[in-house]
């Protein structure tokens, strides 16, 4: 066997949020408490009961890309152009240029979910599928003159493995490539693996992302049908209250964040920044969503990060103001830490980015232990008694320990935790 010797750290961000998309004005924004959720501008979302969401504001992904790579984008969907921005921006923050890794040494992680279609190119085809019933689709139709009307690379355009496809493509990336897809905790666990795969020397840096978009009239119609979302139209910026007793659902968002995975010994050999240090990780799937098997995961996190919870500074919760899903996180945390260990969450500032959430939700942890300040957790006003744990509120705290936990999960229960340390 292979032993599991090697170090990874941070080296490299890329952050594209409602609040901030570089990782000093992101910063600046986390500590003033701002939040990105506000009415919707992407549609006219007047007849749908939920009117509020965290855009990403202003965003080009051709600033992004040299004038070679530009006409790519046309073949990728805004999830996929969200990925491939965040990495472009990361490579620039962690010192990249070309020929600083061998291409086999240089790998890829990202996490995505389902990428919903534009309307625009499935419109012609539905349209010409429907002369029948109102309302009706003629499968006959459909087969006869509808696919005729669907432009050919469709489907590569909202692949979730595009992102990683693109990115390896534009950058040389030729080592271990992989797309996990397990929508909430995709980019947890694609930073698990990108760990793990550094730790048993198959590559020097592997480039660990997390993209999604739900700013698409299909995919807001969906979630508004099939997710419980929150109501408080009137207050976006207080709709999300995660582990609060008036909590009423999540507000969707879009982002994408693209972290560095580095050896320490190729970081140091660069003489590059370090945002902190990648020191333990576990996943699993509580299947009942009781929090017992979440609980375990969090404990082997900890067990492989070689540490105790009372060496814990903060628990970056998934908490994403869900009535049924907040308390059993909350019961994991509390299994393992009882009410010692601060709590934070920050979808109320960026709303929820599905596989984007993770490595965003992450790089905030990062930040808060190298600055020395954990930001304050936005709306939970007062405690669900059916949470029993310290939640964070208000002005920026002192971070006085050198590790932190990320929690993530899905709504069928799998779930991840991750451990970083405060680099000295």
């Amino acid at each position: 066997m292979v032993a599991l010797a090697r170090r990874t750290v941070v080296t490299g961000m890329g952050v594209l949020s409602p609040v901030g998309s570089d990782p000093a004005s992101f910063w600046q924004a986390l500590l003033a408490g701002q939040s990105g959720i506000r009415h919707l501008t992407v549609i006219d979302s007047s007849r749908l009961p939920v009117q509020i969401a965290a855009e990403l504001p202003d965003f080009d992904a051709k600033k992004f890309l040299d004038k070679k790579h530009q006409r790519s984008l046309r073949l990728m969907a805004r999830t996929v152009q969200l990925g491939v921005a965040a990495a472009q921006r990361m490579l620039d923050d962690a010192a990249y240029k070309p020929g600083v890794f061998d291409p086999f040494r240089f790998g890829i992680e990202f996490g995505a979910g389902m990428i919903a279609t534009e309307l625009t190119d499935l419109s012609r085809a539905a349209k010409s599928s429907m002369n029948c019933q109102p309302g009706m689709v003629s499968m006959t139709q459909w087969g006869e003159v509808g696919l005729k009307e669907i432009p050919p690379l469709w489907m590569l355009k909202y692949l979730p493995n595009m992102p990683a496809c693109h990115v390896s493509i534009i950058h040389d990336a030729q080592g271990p490539n992989n797309s996990i897809t397990e929508s909430d905790v995709a980019g947890l666990l694609a930073a698990g693996e990108a760990y793990r795969i550094l730790q048993r020397n198959l590559a020097d840096f592997m480039l660990v992302g997390g993209c999604e978009s739900k700013m698409n009239p299909l995919s807001l119609v969906r979630h508004t049908l099939f997710q419980p979302l929150s109501r408080h139209n009137s207050e976006p910026a207080r709709a999300l209250r995660p582990f609060d007793a008036a909590r009423d659902g999540t507000v969707l968002g879009e982002g994408a964040t693209v972290l560095g995975f580095e050896s320490l010994d190729s970081a140091q050999k660069r003489g590059v920044n370090i945002y902190g240090e990648i020191v333990g990780f576990a996943g699993g799937c509580d299947v009942k969503r009781e929090g017992k098997t979440l609980a375990r995961v969090i404990r082997r996190a900890l067990q492989d990060a070689q540490i105790t919870p009372d060496q814990v500074d903060h628990v970056n919760a998934h908490a994403q103001g869900s009535v049924d899903h907040d308390p059993w996180e909350a019961r994991a945390i509390a299994d393992v830490f009882g009410t010692s260990v601060p709590v934070v969450s920050y979808k109320p500032m960026f709303g929820h980015q599905g596989a984007g959430s993770g490595l965003m939700e992450l790089a905030v942890s990062l930040l808060a232990l190298q600055h020395g300040q954990l930001p304050g957790t936005l709306n939970c006003d007062s405690l669900d008694s059916a949470c029993p744990i310290q939640v964070h509120t208000g002005d920026p705290r002192p971070v006085s320990k050198p590790y932190a936990l990320k929690l993530g999960y899905t709504e069928l229960g799998q779930c991840a935790a991750l451990v970083v340390r405060r680099w000295e």
